[in-house]
């Protein structure tokens, strides 16, 4: 979950997320919706690409990516996972600072 993590960290990588999110689209067509080179675009390409969460598939000489669906979803999973299991000890830890502050009264 470490390289998934570090790769939604970059702001514009999440945009490019965003983006992807309404189909496949080549590398042109992403890089022309931001104001950095096209070189830093396929930086953020290639990371989202090693952390697993974008495709590529080659068409004619272009290169299309696209939202791996699958990875997106296994790490939402362990994004609820980890909620599901943290805000039961939180609830607890708050109620028992609650209830030590009312004693003290």
């Amino acid at each position: 979950m470490d390289a998934e993590l570090r790769a939604i960290n970059d702001p514009t990588r999440r945009e490019i997320l965003r983006r992807l999110a309404g189909g496949e689209l080549s590398a042109g067509e992403i890089a022309s919706r931001f104001q950095v080179t096209r070189p830093a675009i396929s930086h953020h390409l290639s990371v989202l690409r090693d952390a697993g969460l974008i495709t590529v598939r080659r068409e004619a000489q272009s290169r299309l990516y696209a939202i791996d669906a699958a990875a997106v979803e296994r790490l939402r999973v362990r994004f609820n996972k980890f909620w599901e299991d943290a805000l039961p000890r939180l609830k607890s830890l708050v109620e028992s600072e609650h209830a030590g502050t009312t004693k003290k009264r």
